[in-house]
């Protein structure tokens, strides 16, 4: 595996390598990496792509600052874990390799519907961050592929938004949830749980369970009612739990069957903020 830390040397050995008929598939992460990133190395790498990994904590996405100091970094362990996964190529830049203008004159777009719903109602200026160190990645990597997991499906709207106003034609590939043996998708996020929140985290789970058990003759009204009370008797915030249609996540207020639906949930186990979601 190829370690790169300046944007200009990587993009010159990708351009080398495409030149030489190489396909790039591009898998953009904030390390702390687990199984879930790796399943995205292991797709990439079964297409035949020379497999691009980036580990980048991207400070404009964080609406809450505390948040983004108290983010896991484990550069030492996400290399290991690269290494044993086949990454062909790491990406691992400085904040300066990405924002080089600095961070305020990095450009930012418009996401309209996308980014006043869900996580962008609870998280004001998450995915304008999200777009900004997308598009100077991308531009960096130039991949023909970008892999990126179902977990962050609100994000994966946003980023395919992107391709679109931008003109990209790299291929979007959304990648299944890694989930733990009790449902828990596999977050960074989970390591900062201590063991009582992380059993009390699966609850996220079991609400999407019931969600989807209850499609076929329920309302969601009672299961969304059921699902909060749940969280609540359990010391867990909810944030949402909703349905939306999976092509453009417009809001749902009740099962709409023949419609591709996804139901996604947001939750504070203690301070830690989880996300899951599940299609219908």
């Amino acid at each position: 595996m190829i370690i790169f830390k300046k944007s200009a040397d990587l993009s010159e050995y990708l351009l080398q390598q495409q030149a030489s008929g190489r396909t790039v598939g591009f898998v953009p992460t904030m390390g702390a990496l687990h199984a879930g990133h790796t399943s995205l190395i292991a797709l990439s790498k079964a297409d035949g792509a020379l497999t691009v990994c980036s580990v980048f904590v991207n400070p404009t996405q964080f609406n809450d600052k505390n948040d983004l100091e108290k983010y896991p970094v484990s550069t030492d362990a996400d290399i290991e874990l690269l290494l044993q996964a086949g990454c062909d190529v790491l990406f691992l830049p400085p904040v300066s390799e990405v924002y080089p203008g600095g961070e305020d004159n990095a450009a930012t777009f418009d996401f309209g519907y996308l980014d006043t719903v869900l996580e962008g109602a609870n998280r004001p200026g998450h995915f304008r961050g999200v777009g900004q160190v997308m598009a100077r990645l991308l531009s960096i990597v130039a991949p023909q592929r970008l892999y990126m997991g179902q977990k962050d499906y609100q994000q994966c709207m946003i980023v395919r938004r992107l391709l679109q106003l931008t003109g990209n034609t790299a291929e979007l590939i959304i990648c299944p949830i890694v989930r733990e043996p009790d449902g828990l998708a596999m977050s960074s996020r989970n390591r900062r749980l201590t063991e009582p929140q992380r059993v009390l985290a699966a609850i996220l789970y079991q609400c999407l369970v019931s969600v989807q058990a209850q499609q076929e003759n329920g309302s969601f009204a009672r299961v969304h009612k059921e699902c909060n009370d749940l969280m609540k008797a359990k010391g867990i915030e909810p944030e949402y739990v909703s349905l939306a249609r999976a092509a453009d996540l417009s809001l749902l207020t009740d099962y709409s069957p023949g419609t591709p639906t996804v139901a996604l949930i947001a939750a504070r186990v203690g301070s830690i903020r989880l996300i899951d979601n599940m299609l219908l």
